[in-house]
């Protein structure tokens, strides 16, 4: 509310204050002030009217005081905005095709009054009076014209104009329901329940964040600049932009706030500006800027780039990608006619969404100087368009050539005026025309409209014009480029902008080129579409994406390590550490690879691991196989042999039973060491070391058995020994037996509970997944081995103790040697076994197994196959007597 009264108050003083410059203007005496130039305007008259404000004029309303500067009449004279002279002609364009079409408001003429703002508030609100209330004469508060019949407004390329038209409209309480602008502005600007019947022809802004957000991450620009209009709406602007900056990982190298005006009071301020925009171009390292401002910012721009660096054209410095919003436009003055195309070829502008019209094109090529009455736009758009002078023009001649009046709209370049039609004269035909459907449906709807049109002035009474406004809310209709237009529920119309690619020429002309479009529902990314094959980038790239980072981006294999003191965007690269890998540029981390692969080289990516484990076919496996079959074959013949002579004294005084099954435990020994060979499978996994253990525990039990033996038959041989009873057979068979029942009954109970698996070690080793048996339980792994050795321990005592006994056939000394070769073997295997990994630690207990397997049958059985083979005449039971 006090906002409210406070608005009321100042344009109320406003109001005054205009009357002192109306009185000035009219030759009465009033307080001096500085005097407001007369509003240029275009005037059609009809039975209703569309009003319009536009923005045409440059007007400096301070004299500068360096009246020496070569550059005064830049800070002086009034100048048009040429290229904005389409606005007002896609008005009266839209007018004649209304009147022309007879199913839209027929026995009406709909008329026009174009005025112009002159980018100033105090000449906008001027103007709207203006508007309102003049006939002959200038009366604020008095309508004296009751012909004239305004039904509607449209206009306010900015947001700044269209609240100052909209606070007039509030003050007077002026039923105008139709209030339509056609420029683009955020939708936080003002409320719009403060003002119920303001329409917008475009999209709020928020499509064009999320679009230049979309646009940057798109290229990976992550370093860019900004130059903002210094405004409420700049700073909103920025404020929204910075915090999706920091959202999406984008950062600003440097902001510029534009100001917001064309007018200067001292060379230093002119000195000042300049330096605020060249300093940080020829400084920056981002080849991005970004653009956010009025009509008037890319003059500002260009102008204070030519004056402050007039080569600038050689400077590489100024080869950037500009990304403009849809407000901006590439507009020049006609005093310095300094654009360059060269500076911002390649630029990425976005555009309100637009398509050709019928017959625009062919209305603009009837235009010449002589083509309209009531027209002040057009003799000072043709004289600053063409640079000529109209030969009945009473100002100063200000360069020697006369307008033809021959002169076409087509030759002139972009910069200066565009023939294809611009979005915002798109929005402002289509805003008249919606204006004039509305109007119809609103009196279509009266059920007695028939009765009443014997006077077309009475056909049509703007009676209840507030009326207009919920049949423009409901409207909905076909253009003649085919799109269908409506409002939605925030009474805005269209949804998104086209992104355009400017491809400049020498001649200064430029062409838009339609390269992508962002929607409302670019927020989730769906909306935003860029066709990159299409784009034409400033001829330094040579064609290549622009680059604009802060610095070179780390490549695979590093990552990015924080700067101190600097934005996230400038960062050092550091190389990953072991065992971890980076696959994309500018990765915050490394990371490790799945547990089946493992980094590469450059550790830029993961490369699968091998499957290992001992198979048959390498080397080392067709080695340790050869080894076994042999070992094997020579076990089966000196079995062969033993059962050959089994007679023999030799044989025979041994116990020849318990050797036998030695020698195919021995035989088997070799054999299971085959089952540790080939990739694990279920099968192989329960038989390997459950099968070693209780095989090699049958082993050293014939051994013990063979021991026990001897010194059992040396102590019965004393006189009135007890022992003479376990002499024989049967003291070996319960030892073989009973010891390897235990064992037997240890492995049940290890297969029972927790047995042995196929398993993956995918960590042990870096480039390999180790196939392997995975023992289940550890513990009864050990006790297998813990009780074989302890059998082994048993075997080596008794035979060191009975290796000096007295007997012709005593084996103590050959299983002496046997056991402490077996037990040094098995001593050794735990620690090797348990620091090796893969397939060496297979070998190594392969290569244990043989090796002591190898040991006993040497030791124990070497030297008896020789006597029996080679020395028959000693194995003789006489010979061994004799002996003894």
């Amino acid at each position: 509310m006090r906002m409210t009264l406070v608005r009321t108050v100042t344009l109320v003083c406003l109001q005054l204050l205009l009357l002192f410059v109306e009185c000035r203007v009219n030759g009465m005496k009033c307080p001096e002030t500085d005097p407001l130039p007369v509003p240029h305007e275009w005037y059609q008259p009809g039975d209703l009217l569309i009003g319009g404000i536009t923005s045409q004029i440059i007007y400096t309303f301070h004299r500068v005081p360096f009246t020496d500067h070569p550059l005064q009449k830049l800070f002086e004279l009034p100048e048009m905005v040429t290229k904005f002279y389409q606005h007002a002609l896609a008005l009266a364009f839209a007018v004649n095709g209304i009147n022309e079409n007879p199913h839209i408001l027929p026995n009406i003429t709909l008329g026009f009054h174009i005025l112009d703002s002159y980018y100033d508030a105090k000449m906008t609100y001027r103007t709207t009076l203006h508007m309102l209330f003049k006939s002959q004469g200038f009366q604020p508060n008095y309508k004296c014209d009751s012909r004239r019949k305004m039904i509607a407004i449209v206009g306010g390329y900015d947001a700044a104009g269209s609240f100052h038209v909209a606070d007039i409209l509030g003050i007077y309480k002026i039923p105008m329901e139709g209030y339509l602008t056609y420029g683009s502005f955020a939708p936080e600007e003002r409320d719009v329940t403060e003002s119920p019947s303001f329409f917008r022809m475009v999209p709020n802004e928020t499509p064009q964040y999320m679009g230049i957000i979309q646009l940057l991450l798109h290229f990976e620009w992550t370093w860019v600049g900004l130059f903002a209009v210094d405004e409420h709406s700049g700073e909103h602007f920025l404020q929204a932009m910075e915090m999706l900056f920091f959202q999406n990982r984008i950062c600003l190298d440097f902001t510029v706030k534009i100001p917001n005006q064309s007018k200067w009071d001292t060379l230093g301020d002119v000195n000042d500006l300049i330096l605020n925009v060249y300093r940080p171009l020829t400084q920056s390292k981002a080849n991005t800027f970004i653009i956010y401002g009025k009509a008037l910012t890319m003059i500002m721009i260009n102008t204070w780039v030519v004056l402050g660096d007039p080569g600038y054209e050689e400077n590489s410095l100024y080869r950037k990608v500009w990304i403009l919003t849809a407000q901006v436009d590439f507009i020049d003055r006609g005093i310095i006619n300094g654009f360059s195309s060269y500076m911002f070829q390649g630029a990425l502008s976005f555009t309100v969404c637009t398509d050709e019209l019928l017959g625009f094109r062919k209305f603009l090529l009837n235009i010449n100087p002589y083509w309209t009455e009531h027209n002040d736009f057009l003799k000072e758009f043709w004289e600053e368009s063409f640079l000529c002078t109209l030969s009945n023009s009473k100002e100063p001649i200000k360069i020697n050539e006369t307008c033809t009046g021959e002169e076409r709209l087509e030759s002139l370049p972009g910069h200066i005026f565009e023939m294809p039609m611009l979005g915002h004269s798109y929005s402002i035909s289509n805003a008249v025309y919606a204006v004039a459907l509305a109007l119809h449906a609103m009196y279509s709807s009266r059920p007695n409209h028939r009765a009443t049109v014997g006077d077309k002035r009475d056909a049509y009474p703007p009676s209840q014009p507030w009326k207009l406004y919920s049949f423009l809310q409901g409207l909905s209709f076909n253009n003649s480029a085919g799109e269908t237009m409506s409002f939605n529920r925030n009474k805005e119309m269209g949804t998104g902008f086209d992104i355009m690619n400017m491809v400049m020429f020498p001649n200064k002309s430029f062409l838009r080129v339609k390269v992508g479009r962002v929607d409302l529902d670019a927020r989730e990314g769906k909306g935003f579409i860029i066709h990159d094959n299409m784009i034409v980038w400033h001829r330094h790239f040579n064609q290549v994406v622009p680059v604009s980072v802060c610095n070179d981006p780390c490549p695979p294999g590093y990552h990015k390590q924080k700067k101190e003191g600097e934005k996230f965007c400038c960062y050092d690269c550091s190389s990953c550490p072991k065992g971890k890998f980076s696959n994309h540029k500018d990765m915050d981390d490394c990371f490790k690879c799945p547990e089946d692969q493992y980094p590469s080289k450059d550790q830029d990516g993961c490369i699968p691991k091998m499957l290992s484990f001992l198979s048959f076919e390498e080397p080392l496996g067709i080695s340790l196989v050869s080894l076994a079959l042999s070992l094997s074959l020579i076990t089966a013949l000196v079995l062969g042999i033993f059962i050959k002579h089994r007679d023999t004294p030799i044989v025979k005084a041994n116990n020849r039973n318990i050797t036998y099954t030695l020698l195919i435990s021995l035989l088997f020994c070799f054999l299971c060491s085959l089952l540790f060979l080939g990739e694990p499978s279920k099968v192989t996994c329960l038989l390997r070391q459950s099968a070693f253990g209780l095989i090699f525990t049958v082993a050293v039990s014939c051994v013990l058995a063979k021991t026990i033996t001897v010194v059992v038959a040396f102590v019965a041989t004393k006189p009135g020994s007890s022992m003479r009873k376990w002499v024989g057979k049967r003291l070996a068979s319960f030892m073989v037996i009973s010891c390897s029942l235990i064992q037997a009954s240890i492995c049940t109970v290890w297969l029972g509970t927790s047995p042995p698996f196929p398993d993956f070690d995918t960590q042990s080793l870096t480039t390999e997944i180790i196939v392997e048996c995975n023992e289940g339980s550890v513990i009864m792994f050990y006790i297998v081995l813990g009780y074989m050795g302890l059998l082994s321990l048993i075997s080596l005592l008794v035979a060191f103790v009975a290796r000096k006994l007295p007997d012709s056939f005593n084996e103590a000394k050959s299983i002496t040697f046997s056991m402490l070769m077996f037990c040094s073997v098995w001593l050794c295997f735990v620690p090797t076994y348990l620091s090796t990994k893969g397939k060496q630690m297979v070998a190594v207990e392969i290569f244990s197994i043989l090796v002591s397997s190898t040991g006993l049958l040497t030791c124990i059985f070497s030297l008896k196959c020789y006597v029996i083979m080679l020395r028959p005449d000693v194995n003789q039971k006489n010979h061994f007597m004799r002996k003894n």
